[in-house]
């Protein structure tokens, strides 16, 4: 006996030893088969635990990062545009009313403004996409109102529902 298997406990040598003894029973060929499914088995093993995640990683990786850039550029034009909002003097709430009311005016009879002190409600009927979008530009640059609650829904026509915003003017 070496000595490395003199300080293994005596279950585990003896285990050891029952497995030497039938491995030696096998015949060559037996032996030869199973060394080829050991090696098969422990290169499956490998492949599937280190090899294909990283090269699934090495492939998915650019269009990932070209995902996280652009939404890095949003959130960066988003930082910028808040910064320049911010910087903008306030206006009263009687040019912020004002300021929506005109706005609403370019949506014509498909927008019904509502003021109440410093919130604003529109009731939208088959508003388009782009004219929304322009609305609300409009009235965050100019009226500074922020939307609060929006019930939209969209349907063939346009947007329909009704938007809330605060006016973020001075007094």
């Amino acid at each position: 006996m070496n000595t490395r298997s003199s300080t293994l406990p005596p279950a585990l040598i003896t285990i050891r030893q029952q497995a030497a003894a039938w491995w030696q029973g096998r015949a060559p060929r037996e032996r030869q088969a199973l060394i080829a499914v050991v090696v098969v088995v422990a290169l499956f093993t490998v492949w599937s635990l280190f090899i294909a995640p990283a090269l699934r990683t090495l492939r998915e990786a650019p269009a990932q990062l070209d995902r996280l850039d652009a939404q890095l550029q949003q959130v960066q034009r988003a930082a910028a545009e808040s910064v320049v909002l911010r910087s903008v003097a306030p206006v009263s709430n009687a040019q912020a009313s004002l300021a929506l009311k005109a706005a609403s005016d370019r949506l014509g009879d498909r927008a019904r403004l509502t003021l109440q002190g410093d919130r604003a409600s529109i009731a939208l009927t088959g508003v388009d996409t782009e004219s929304l979008r322009a609305w609300l530009q409009e009235a965050r640059s100019g009226a500074r109102a922020r939307p609060v609650e929006a019930q939209l829904q969209r349907g063939p026509q346009g947007y329909s529902g009704a938007l809330n915003v605060t006016l973020g003017g001075a007094p």
